[in-house]
């Protein structure tokens, strides 16, 4: 069965003026922008909004470290260690210098210490520690870095350490940090620590260390719930950071400010640019019924209600005029008995001839098989009917 609908969505405009052409370039202008490179994502459609320089190759100090909490997670779902795990800490990895958590030679942590560590407060001694419990050593973890990379299509970036401390032959680019920070969000357990502001690490011997976020926008920027600073004289002060309002994410990131206030600065003014100027549209609701059934062979109805397996959105403009096209395509042939959500088909959805989005289509209550005495009373009244 298929089906080919064409829907014209507009929304009421109460200020036009401030929707218009001329007011999106204004606000781009008035961006600014003083940072060597930035970039900004929609996070669900990888729509992009704004970028300049957004390529250029840069150093790009501790933002090196999403790529290595990525791993870190990647390890995590892959059940190479669980978070309440325990692993002594190497001479080598207590050694290391810069942003530390002061972790101690050949002592015992909970790993969801360590990792908490590098998202809060950058602690390259928690990467080295995590580098070498997942690769061997943090040569071979480097390895994994552009590995991952390399897959996730980064062309302009290459890893010479987990750290990001200065090393001669490491670069990355705007684009590319916002690739690695939106595969980063995929792993919902690192929310867990991303939006920690104050907490603490304990050592052995009932030492602890206090650690803040450096990330100043989680407590000063509403709705920002993850990010990763980085600083070294060679890379200036550089952010990727992310923020949800009005169920759109939007990621920001800046490379080489001139200054600490810059970053954030420069970072806030992109997602304000974002929320002001686009939205998140709902275009389909999985609550609600399509506008036609299923036949269904075999059943004690004869039809059976459909609907999505999730709501459908679009990242567009705001009061922007839209139209789709929608390809609905049943399973040929659809037999009872039928579970509540079990998958009957597929929905295409269109914008000008472009495929933007797939959907399933799916059985919104359950269906029994026809019984004996089922058939045997249809018969009858099939045939009084005559």
């Amino acid at each position: 069965m298929k089906k080919r609908i064409s829907v014209f969505l507009f929304l009421s405009v109460i200020l036009l003026t401030f929707c218009l052409t001329g007011f999106s370039k204004k606000m781009e202008s008035q961006l600014n922008i003083k940072s060597k490179s930035a970039y900004l994502l929609d996070y669900k459609t990888n729509s992009v909004i704004y970028s300049y320089n957004e390529t250029k190759r840069l150093p790009i100090a501790s933002v090196t470290k999403v790529m290595t909490l990525a791993l870190c997670f990647d390890a995590l779902k892959d059940g190479i260690f669980n978070l309440d795990d325990k692993i002594i800490v190497s001479e080598n990895a207590s050694s290391m210098g810069g942003s530390q958590i002061f972790l101690e030679k050949d002592g015992e942590y909970l790993i969801s210490d360590i990792i908490k560590g590098i998202v809060v407060c950058s602690a390259n001694d928690g990467c080295v520690a995590m580098a070498e419990l997942i690769a061997g050593s943090e040569d071979n973890f480097v390895t994994l870095m552009n590995n991952k990379a390399n897959e996730l299509q980064m062309n302009n970036t290459l890893f010479v350490n987990c750290t990001g401390l200065p090393k001669p032959g490491q670069y990355s680019c705007a684009k590319d940090v916002v690739t690695m920070f939106n595969y980063l969000l995929e792993h919902d357990e690192y929310f867990n620590f991303s939006t920690i502001w104050i907490d603490k690490i304990s050592h052995p011997n009932d030492r602890f260390t206090e650690i803040s976020n450096t990330n100043k926008l989680i407590r000063f920027y509403q709705g920002c719930d993850a990010g990763k600073t980085g600083f070294t004289q060679e890379a200036g002060h550089c952010l990727v950071a992310s923020a949800c309002k009005n169920n759109m994410r939007l990621i920001s990131c800046v490379i080489s400010s001139p200054d600490s206030k810059t970053r954030f600065n420069e970072v806030s003014s992109l997602f304000n640019y974002g929320f002001n100027n686009y939205e998140s549209r709902k275009i389909l609701d999985c609550s609600k019924p399509l506008t036609f059934k299923a036949d269904v062979k075999g059943g004690k109805a004869k039809t059976i209600n459909l609907s999505i397996d999730r709501d459908v959105y679009i990242f567009t403009e705001k009061n922007k005029k839209c139209s789709f096209d929608f390809d609905f395509n049943l399973d040929k042939s659809i037999k009872a008995p039928i579970v509540k959500n079990q998958v009957l088909g597929e929905l295409n959805i269109y914008e000008k001839g472009v495929l933007i989005d797939t959907v399933k289509i799916v059985s919104m209550q359950d269906l029994e098989s026809k019984s004996y005495l089922d058939c045997i009373i249809e018969a009858f009244y099939n045939w009084s009917m005559l």
